[in-house]
Order: C-alpha cells, then sequence, then structure tokens
C-alpha cells in the first residue's frame, strides 16, 4: 500500500518538475537573442542548451521506472535548479529588456 502512494507521490512531483522545465524551455525559445545580450546574462544558446537538457532530463525522469535511470536523483534536481534559476533570475531581466522599459525603482 505505501509502495502505491510513494509512487504516485513521485510521478506528481516528476510531473510538476516537467512542467517547470517546459516553461523555462518555452520561455528561453520565445525571447530574442539581442535580449539575451543586453542584459548581460549568459548567451540564449546557453541557455537554450542549458534548459533543453533540464527538459529532456525530466522527461527521462518521468517516463522511467527504476533501472538505471530511477528518479534521476541528483540529475532531476539540478534539471528542476537550472529550470528555476532561468525562471527566477533571466527571465525576468529578458523579459524587461524585451520591452524596452525602465527598471523599476531607477535601477
Amino acid at each position: 500500500m505505501i509502495s502505491y502512494v510513494e509512487t504516485a507521490i513521485f510521478f506528481v512531483l516528476a510531473l510538476v518538475a516537467l512542467g517547470l522545465e517546459a516553461w523555462a524551455l518555452l520561455d528561453c525559445v520565445r525571447h530574442k537573442s539581442a535580449a539575451f545580450e543586453a542584459t548581460g546574462k549568459r548567451t540564449k544558446t546557453f541557455w537554450l542548451a542549458l534548459t533543453a537538457g533540464a527538459t529532456l532530463i525530466g522527461v527521462i525522469s518521468l517516463f522511467s521506472s527504476g533501472g538505471i535511470f530511477g528518479t534521476l536523483g541528483l540529475f532531476g534536481l539540478a534539471a528542476v535548479v537550472a529550470a528555476s534559476v532561468y525562471l527566477a533570475d533571466v527571465r525576468p531581466a529578458v523579459k524587461d529588456a524585451g520591452r524596452g522599459g525602465s527598471r523599476p525603482y531607477g535601477w
């Protein structure tokens, strides 16, 4: 009984992680490469590779059932962290640069 609950919880967590990683990838694709350079962040190619790799790890983690991949443990955690860094740090800066607006509080 506990095994089924544990499996269901891991599946839901993997699904949420995959959604986060896919959101980061799709958002990265949407922005122009000049916006990345204007904000002083890494290049668009770097973030595309990072978020695409994170999404691939998320897909493998979601559809794997034990074996050598398992839940991918540390790799899955690194994928979620990479997507989260993009969404929390890079996305707001690139979004503001794409609009051409001023930064809040006069920065």
